[in-house]
């Protein structure tokens, strides 16, 4: 199966599909390397990802020409009680080819294997501090979060999540649901947040105007938590301030989730809206 989208604004055609190719297979080994800046073992290795390939499981790569700049690697799963399902494990795109649509185009691809195999629910983890990663997912997918896990895979120290505690969030993402429908079709929703507090939302975390986390202990049927502008640069600049971030986040959003909150959308500006299911 091989699906092509046009990266925007590069004037580049980005081709993804399904690969098995031990060869293909050790390249994006190395990107995801590159991409995670793992000294030394991988992200996932090219081993394991031909085990996953040949068992059916979701392999797919991306290309900018012939050269390999991003990939996607999942693998089905089932929550106890519930239908079979997909678990998006990993995916990256080479920096240089990032906010050109590669990493959507690997999505789409991805949602339209799961359809043709009668699947209808993809999930994966998310750092929700990391505000780009969080509208992608939530507002240009149309993905749910769920569930929040502190500190899920443990002490990562890669160059991505550096030294702290590995906090993670769920996703779901419903294919044939309304938002997911609408966000491949490139039309997703983005929030009115000026809206939502004028119909009463309450604020549970914002950015101050020094960057730091400021939580307002809101109590609503609507909640909105904002993320840091760029957490990443944070962990490498201000590892106290990014420590300060983890820990609000989890008060509050991490709490609301488990309250039985879930999210329903997320703007630009790093505002998560979550509301009682």
């Amino acid at each position: 199966m091989e699906t092509q989208t046009r990266a925007s604004g590069a004037g580049l055609q980005v081709q993804v599909r399904e690969i098995a190719d031990v060869s293909e297979l050790q390249k994006l080994e190395h990107v995801f390397t590159e991409i995670w800046k793992r000294d030394g073992t991988p992200p996932i290795s090219a081993e394991l990802m031909r085990a996953l390939a040949h068992t059916g499981n979701y392999v797919a790569a991306a290309y900018a020409g012939d050269r390999l700049v991003g990939g996607c690697v999942g693998f089905l799963g089932r929550l106890a009680g519930e239908s079979l399902h997909l678990h998006s494990h990993i995916l990256g795109v080479l920096l240089d080819e990032q906010l050109r649509g590669t990493g959507y185009a690997l999505k789409q691809h991805q949602r339209t294997w799961a359809l043709d195999r009668g699947i209808t629910e993809v999930t994966w983890t998310f750092d929700p501090l990391v505000r780009r990663n969080g509208f992608f997912n939530v507002c240009k997918l149309g993905a749910d979060v769920l569930q929040y896990h502190v500190d899920f895979y443990g002490a990562m120290g890669d160059g991505i999540n550096g030294d702290g505690a590995s906090d993670r969030v769920l996703a779901v993402w419903r294919l044939d649901s309304e938002r997911a429908v609408q966000a491949a079709a490139g039309a997703p929703g983005e929030p009115d947040i000026e809206g939502l507090l004028h119909d009463g939302a309450g604020v549970a975390l914002r950015e101050s105007p020094e960057g730091t986390p400021q939580a307002d202990g809101a109590v609503s049927p609507v909640l909105l938590c904002q993320a840091p502008a760029d957490v990443v640069a944070l962990r490498q600049e201000q590892p106290e301030v990014a420590d300060e971030w983890r820990r609000a986040l989890r008060d509050t959003m991490g709490r609301a989730l488990d309250d039985g909150y879930e999210t329903v959308g997320m703007t630009r500006t790093g505002w998560y809206v979550l509301q009682r299911r």
